[in-house]
């Protein structure tokens, strides 16, 4: 199996390439330079494996939420290797891909990265008896003294830039509930793959245009929805 992944949907610009159980990375935290290093940096992992594009089986990438920049980039990259290729796309949440970064023997996971505006994005994640995590509830975005964990004794492990947010707001609402925090942490395309690599074993690639960011705010998707409308008017205008 081989597979290529993009995950830019943070300041981290990640690329990652599995080759039949092996895995190259490139990984650099690189504010607004994700388009200049991510193309670039899928060449130089082809290379090293000696392998072509034409052989991937498929491409994966981080669907956000994040920066609506960044999410947007890794799906228009993936879409235009996977569209002249032929392959389907395998969209992979970027929560999710931050949870695996948390410790290995955490048994619930919060994963939150910074959001701007006083808000973060998080989720909740259970470890399954086969070491995977589940996503527990939905992802949101939300003020961090809003966000609430299931009631009982349980510690939870805090994983993400969302908790260094709103002056590590998240932290003071959570006291007592956590077990750790790694506010450092950033997804990487490498955890991409280890969601994405079962993922295309059990049949769950899809094609190209099938592909929908996760934005979580609905004032982005209108824009976008006004974005087109205004495209369309133009393409009206002017037959």
């Amino acid at each position: 199996m081989k597979l290529l992944a993009f995950e830019t949907a943070t300041e981290a610009c990640s690329v990652a390439l599995h080759v039949d159980g092996q895995v190259l990375e490139r990984f650099e935290l690189a504010p607004r330079r994700h388009a200049e290093l991510s193309l670039p940096w899928a060449e130089q992992l082809l290379a090293e494996a000696g392998i072509a594009r034409s052989q991937l089986d498929a491409i994966a990438l981080g669907r956000g939420p994040g920066a609506f920049t960044g999410v947007r980039l890794a799906i228009a990259i993936a879409q235009g290797i996977a569209l002249a290729l032929d392959r389907p796309l395998l969209p992979v949440s970027t929560l999710h891909t931050l949870a695996l970064r948390a410790p290995e023997d955490a048994t619930q996971v919060l994963a939150s990265i910074d959001a701007r505006m006083g808000e973060v994005y998080a989720a909740r994640f259970l470890r399954q008896a086969d070491g995977s995590l589940q996503l527990e509830g939905q992802e949101v975005v939300i003020a961090p003294d809003a966000l609430a964990l299931p009631v009982g004794d349980t510690q939870w492990a805090g994983i993400g830039t969302g908790f260094g947010a709103v002056e590590g707001a998240l932290v003071a609402r959570l006291q007592g509930r956590l077990a750790s925090v790694d506010a450092q942490a950033l997804p990487h395309a490498s955890d991409v793959l280890k969601i994405a690599v079962p993922a295309f074993a059990r049949g769950e690639a899809i094609a190209p245009e099938l592909v929908q960011p996760a934005y979580l705010r609905d004032n982005v998707a209108l824009t976008l929805v006004e974005q087109q409308a205004l495209r369309a008017a133009k393409n009206a205008a002017n037959p």
